[in-house]
């Protein structure tokens, strides 16, 4: 089977369904497009907030709003005609640019985790990372993304409409050798690998941080959150909800790849993607709004206050901070 006789399948889904899942598109694009427009002004209001650690940040909410400006006005309008509204080249170029914004997504939120890891529990090291080093990291965030995201497009597997002929994904209809190996390879590099590496960052920061405690030294490190416990639940958040976000589609994927595609359930098949894009409307309140010296600056920003006194870490749990004046 083509990928262009995929794209004529009918849709696994009612037009009653489909509007109830556009509604969901139109509400969460909104949402995180707002959300993330919002973190950018934040940043281009204070330049103090523009560091080399932040700019972890800056390029996280440029994916979320590549998802939520591309992804989801496509996705929505199709589930609105009730089946795939733009081709053949327009499924390749939707597909590819979700899974590069994806990954890209995942890589850098791994990088959040070892600038932290470093930040916290080798300031030895953490303090001598310099510009060029956050381009390294982010650059290799990049790059990973379109590696993965090409590869589909040149033969390594390849894009198709998903069940519900509303939008398009790697095409699991067809579990040959190839989609086989561009699965277990994605989900190893970009799922198991990074969820790894931030397990381990985020279990080393809260043992880190108990040791200060423990020897009354918390006082004289400069954290966001002055209580430990508070540190230690957000970063099991931050492990749970990446989970939350990527665990559906691992799974589909897996299950196409060792066994029947065709008895996925298609709820199933809309859940897993719909969870993944929706790290684009939860990153920003995780890793920034949640930071209250943040909303600070959100309401400064919201009242057009033109000199504003107020100390942020954009990091929640970075050392350093800034003033804004």
């Amino acid at each position: 089977m083509t990928v262009e006789s995929n794209s004529e399948l009918p849709s696994a889904f009612s037009q009653k369904e489909h509007n109830i899942i556009a509604a969901y598109l139109i509400a969460a694009g909104v949402i995180s497009l707002l959300s993330n427009i919002v973190v950018l002004s934040i940043f281009i209001k204070f330049k103090e907030l523009r560091t080399p650690s932040n700019t972890i940040i800056i390029h996280l909410a440029f994916t979320d709003i590549g998802v939520s400006s591309i992804g989801y006005p496509m996705s929505a309008t199709s589930d609105l005609h009730g089946s795939w509204k733009f081709g053949y080249l327009g499924c390749q170029i939707y597909a590819a640019l979700n899974i590069f914004f994806g990954m890209a997504s995942i890589g850098l939120l791994t990088v959040v985790a070892i600038d932290r890891y470093l930040t916290i529990c080798k300031p030895q090291i953490g303090n001598r990372l310099t510009t060029h080093n956050y381009i390294a990291l982010i650059f290799a965030a990049w790059t990973n993304a379109v590696f993965w995201a090409s590869m589909p497009v040149v033969g390594w597997a390849s894009y198709a409409p998903d069940p519900t002929g509303a939008t398009c994904t790697i095409n699991w209809r067809e579990n040959d050798t190839s989609f086989v190996s561009y699965t277990m390879s994605v989900i190893a590099v970009n799922f198991v690998v990074p969820l790894s590496i931030m397990f381990y960052c985020y279990y080393n920061i809260s043992q880190t941080l108990k040791r200060y405690a423990r020897n009354t030294y918390i006082e004289s490190i400069e954290v966001d959150w002055s209580d430990q416990v508070d540190v230690t639940k957000m970063s099991v958040v931050m492990i749970l909800m990446f989970l939350m976000a990527w665990s559906p589609y691992s799974i589909v994927c897996l299950w196409s790849a060792f066994g029947d595609p065709e008895k996925i359930p298609p709820t199933m098949a809309i859940i897993a993607p719909l969870f993944a894009k929706s790290s684009t409307f939860y990153n920003p309140c995780i890793y920034v709004i949640a930071n209250k010296k943040f909303r600070r600056a959100i309401l400064a920003l919201i009242q057009c206050q033109v000199r504003q006194e107020v100390t942020i870490n954009i990091l929640p749990m970075h050392l350093s901070q800034s003033t804004i004046a």
